[in-house]
Order: structure tokens, then C-alpha cells, then sequence
């Protein structure tokens, strides 16, 4: 007999005959790990599944934001205005803290509605001139650039939006753009004029109502006369739910839109709490509990990561200010250099809406920037209570206009004093100093030898944000050349 073979059988023997020798031989990793390889004692495993159950809601929270975010929007715009693709609400007197909105810009006439493909078909936008806008889906992916930064270059044009499933014809004449899911947020901003005591939203207003909207195969005497609700000085709540209707309103996006609408991992982590197209959604009232748990916390993840910023500081403007970039040196969509931010995406979606790629483009006299601070000169959070200034040198690098307006830290609402317009703006009659240089105030009161025209209230006990926006961005701001002074603390 073989010697090795031999040595083998006797080997064999010795561990029948000592089986406590079998036992001590060395085990495969998570063998040893998890209870030397025995299932988990039943408690354990059903917190367990309970735990991950929740860690997906929270995720499922920061993946869909961005949609929940929109939904806020129409469901409070509707409710107020009513629906349907001829319906455009127009903030005609500006945009003031009743309107419950993400980082609201009261220095621009806005025109916002929600369009539905799947109801109405393939629809025709005659957007005016000169507009500053977009067509997002549902998801605030950027369908196209409205205006001088996109196809019509500020003259106005006809946008063809078609539906995710349409196959039919396409006629030519139009910029046509296929949407990735059945609803469209359309989103226009047409620009004030110098009034006699400041901005006037005239002309603005009138530029607004040229819009003009139907469904492409309906006949003219069959479309909808337009119609513009006046939506200012109105009490409107167009903010994201903070409740377990969160998941309510996700799981009916899920049935309405198509599979493909939303990426394959986002509808796994969806599948995990139980949100599948066409399929029930019957939490147990664990998982109930779970959810609700979910919806309250993860906003407060979100907001912490804001809080104490990124290790990287990518999303810092300056190396000498503490103004932030939200898109934090990335793309329009959050796509870094090798990866998707997901995390600074929910950030904005927490406190802002509607990204399109004239935001962050270095465009030349077009498009938009939005450098906002938290803190002040010190490092520290800015505080509604306490007394700030603010020092813009002279010929801000803004080929339309320049606004500085202050928000709320927590899901970017204005805050709301007996100012109602927390905002100032270039056709504002501030005092300027004797260089051209502006300074402007923040506070709970007017500051002693300060004009009320050059002063933002706040509310005190609370922190906020300030945005500087420039439209129509200059080079200066590009190259730094021209930059905001950080917040000051003044007595």
C-alpha cells in the first residue's frame, strides 16, 4: 500500500476515534464570526431584519428626495390653483416667506407648473424671450435649458416635450425633448426692470403670460385657454412631506411612472421596504413604525452632513471665505469625477430645487451663480439673533442683475418677519458707499444710522443662510478677481 495513503487512512482513524480533534481544526472566517456557524437565536435575527428594514428607508429617503421634493411642489400648487397643462401660476408681486418653498428667488418673477404626459400626450411650451428656465422630470433631471443658455438663445421658441413611451410622429419646427418620466416640471423665470422705487414686475408679468401651452395633435379650438392664477401674498405649503405620507406619495410616483423612470438600485432599496410597481404596499405596524422613524431621522443625517461639512472641502468657493458651491465642484447632476454625490444631491434637494447645467457652467454674461454661507468671518454659524454686515465690493459680476437674500438653514424656506421679502437686489435703491461698494445688514432689527433699504431681517433664536446671486455671471467671479466679503458680526 501506498506510504501517504497509509499515513491518510490512519489519520482518518485518529479523528473517528478522537472527535474533538475534528472540532479544534480552524474554521472558514464568518464561521467563527457569526456563532461558530450555528443560524442566529431568533430575537437577534428579527431585530436584525427590523434594522436593516430601517437603514433602507433611510436611504430610500436620501435616494428620492429629489423626487418627493417635486411632488411638494404640485400637490401645493394644485391644491391652490388647480391642475392641467394650461394652469401657470405667476408670483405677478414677487415671490414673498408665505410661499413655502425651497430657496424661493423674490428678485425674479416666477412662473412654476406640472405637466402630465401620460394624461395629455406629447405637449408644445411657446416660451417667451428672454426667460431664464427649464423643463426637469419628476426626478430634477435637467430635460433642457430654457432660454439664453439653451436651444432657443434667449428669442423664445416652441419645446416639444414627449412622453418616456412615445413612438409616434415627431414634427420638425420644435426643439423636442423626450422626458424620462410622464410628469414635467416646468420652471420659468422672467427678469424685472428698474421702476421707479425699485424692481417693477410689470413687464416681467406680461413676458410671463406670453407662455403658451397644449397638447401637440389637439385642433386650436380644442385647447384650453391658458390660465395665470396670480399665486403672491398667498399662504401656500409646496414643501416635501415630513410625515409617513412621504412613502405614500412615493409608492404612487412608483405605479404612475415607468420602471425605467428610476435606476435599478434606487427601485431595489425601494423593494426593501416594500415599495414595488403594481404591487401592494402593506407595511406591518412595525415596519410602520420603522417608516415613520425613517422620515423623521433621515432629514436630520442630511442636515448633519451639511452641518459639519466635507472632508474634502470641495464644496468651498473660496480658500479665504466660507462661501459654499451646493453642486460642490461637480456636474449639474452630481456626478463627480468618479462617482455620484449622493449625498451632497440630498442636500440640496433638502433646502433647494431645480438644478440645470447654466447653474454651474462657466458661461459668460448667462447663466447663474449661487455662493452661499452659513457662517460668518469667525467660522460660526450665522444666528438669527445677532447683528451681521455684509460688504459686496463695487460692479458685482452680474450682466442682469445681483440679489442677496437670506433662508431658512432647515429646508431653505424665507424666514418669515413683518419684512415678508428677506431679499435685496440690484434694482433696489440701496445706499451705496462713495466706491461704488455696498453694504448690506442682517439682523432682528435695524441696526442704529442704517437704511431700511439696505437691511434683511431675521428671526431671532434661529440660525439662517445668505445666497448671493448673480445672473448673467462675469469672468470676475470666475477667476476671483471679484468676490463677496464674508458676514461680519456688528454691534
Amino acid at each position: 500500500m501506498n506510504v501517504a495513503l497509509v499515513a491518510s487512512v490512519l489519520a482518518a482513524g485518529a479523528l473517528l476515534q478522537n472527535p474533538t480533534k475534528a472540532q479544534d481544526a480552524k474554521a472558514p472566517p464568518l464561521v467563527e464570526q457569526i456563532d461558530n456557524g450555528k443560524w442566529l437565536p431568533k430575537d437577534e435575527a428579527e431585530a436584525l431584519r427590523d434594522e436593516l428594514f430601517y437603514q433602507s428607508a433611510v436611504q430610500s429617503y436620501i435616494l428620492t428626495i429629489p423626487i418627493l421634493n417635486t411632488i411638494g411642489m404640485r400637490d401645493g400648487s394644485e391644491s391652490a390653483f388647480g391642475s392641467g397643462y394650461n394652469v401657470l401660476p405667476i408670483w405677478k408681486d414677487r415671490m414673498d416667506s408665505r410661499t413655502w418653498v425651497p430657496t424661493p428667488n423674490a428678485d425674479v418673477i416666477y412662473s412654476m407648473s406640472y405637466l402630465d404626459l401620460k394624461k395629455d400626450g406629447p405637449l408644445v411650451v411657446a416660451a417667451p424671450p428672454n426667460v431664464i428656465g427649464m423643463f426637469t422630470d419628476f426626478q430634477q433631471r435637467t430635460i433642457t435649458d430654457v432660454g439664453a443658455v439653451g436651444p432657443d438663445r434667449a428669442r423664445g421658441g416652441l419645446y416639444l416635450l414627449l412622453p418616456p413611451d412615445y413612438d409616434g410622429e415627431v414634427p420638425g419646427g420644435y426643439f423636442a425633448f423626450r422626458s424620462a418620466t410622464n410628469n414635467v416640471f416646468l420652471f420659468f423665470r422672467t427678469i424685472m426692470t428698474q421702476g421707479a422705487n425699485g424692481p417693477d414686475p410689470a413687464p416681467a408679468v406680461a413676458n410671463a403670460e406670453q407662455t403658451r401651452v397644449y397638447p401637440l395633435w389637439t385642433p386650436e379650438k380644442d385647447a384650453k385657454p391658458m390660465d395665470f392664477p396670480n399665486a403672491s401674498g398667498k399662504r401656500i405649503n409646496m414643501m416635501y412631506p415630513t410625515d409617513s405620507t412621504y412613502w405614500t406619495k412615493l409608492k404612487a410616483y412608483v405605479d404612475y411612472e415607468p420602471v425605467a423612470a428610476i435606476d435599478p438600485v434606487t427601485r431595489g432599496m425601494l423593494a426593501a421596504v416594500g415599495i414595488v410597481k403594481n404591487q401592494p404596499f402593506e407595511p406591518t405596524e412595525t415596519q410602520k413604525e420603522l417608516l415613520h422613524k425613517a422620515v423623521t431621522t433621515a432629514p436630520k443625517m442630511i442636515m448633519a452632513a451639511r452641518q459639519l461639512g466635507r472632508p474634502d472641502k470641495r464644496n468651498l468657493y473660496y480658500k479665504d471665505r466660507q462661501y459654499e458651491n451646493t453642486w460642490a465642484g461637480g456636474t449639474a447632476e452630481w456626478n463627480q469625477a468618479t462617482y455620484l454625490d449622493i449625498l451632497q444631491r440630498a442636500s440640496f434637494f433638502q433646502i433647494a430645487y431645480s438644478s440645470a447645467p447654466a447653474m454651474v457652467m462657466h458661461t459668460i454674461g448667462a447663466g447663474s451663480k449661487y455662493p452661499f454661507t452659513v457662517r460668518d468671518s469667525d467660522g460660526e454659524f450665522l444666528d438669527g439673533s445677532k447683528r451681521y454686515k455684509l460688504h459686496l465690493p463695487p460692479n458685482p459680476p452680474a450682466a442682469l442683475f445681483w440679489a442677496v437674500t437670506a433662508y431658512n438653514i432647515t429646508d431653505g424656506t424665507m424666514p418669515e418677519t413683518e419684512q415678508l421679502l428677506p431679499s435685496i437686489n440690484g434694482f433696489n435703491k440701496v445706499t451705496t458707499n462713495e466706491d461704488g461698494s455696498i453694504d448690506l445688514y442682517f439682523g432682528p432689527n435695524l441696526p442704529d444710522n442704517v437704511d431700511r433699504s439696505n437691511f434683511i431681517q431675521t428671526v431671532p433664536d434661529r440660525n439662517f443662510l445668505a445666497t448671493v446671486r448673480l445672473y448673467g455671471t462675469g469672468a470676475e467671479f470666475y477667476d476671483q478677481t471679484w468676490k463677496p466679503d464674508d458676514l461680519v458680526k456688528v454691534p
